[in-house]
């Protein structure tokens, strides 16, 4: 080996994993899958229930009763803004 090629091999570059940005760009993948198996293990550990055949059925029921109780809640309101509304000597009319 001569003294020119001793010049080319010597170098005075730090390694690789010296460099702050080396880092940052293995982070961001690296997250990435440690992310990617704390999902998997959620998933796994805590399954989601299987619904009925008729689930969606019970669902309409549901919503069909709450929504007769909120309106059944609202009536006292209603009949008070109304009659509110309506002035005391007003003639009152009734359906034939």
């Amino acid at each position: 080996m001569n003294n020119m090629e001793a010049v080319y091999m010597k170098t005075d570059k730090p390694a690789w994993w010296r460099f702050g940005h080396v880092w940052l760009l293995i982070a961001g993948p690296a997250l990435v899958i440690v992310a990617g198996l704390v999902t998997a293990w959620i998933a796994i550990s805590h399954p989601d229930p299987v619904l009925s055949e008729d689930a969606y059925r019970q669902g309409l029921e549901i919503n069909k009763t709450l929504r007769q109780e909120a309106d059944r809640s609202l009536m006292p309101a209603q009949q008070a803004r109304n009659h509110a509304a309506t002035p005391a000597d007003a003639p009152v009319r009734r359906a034939p």
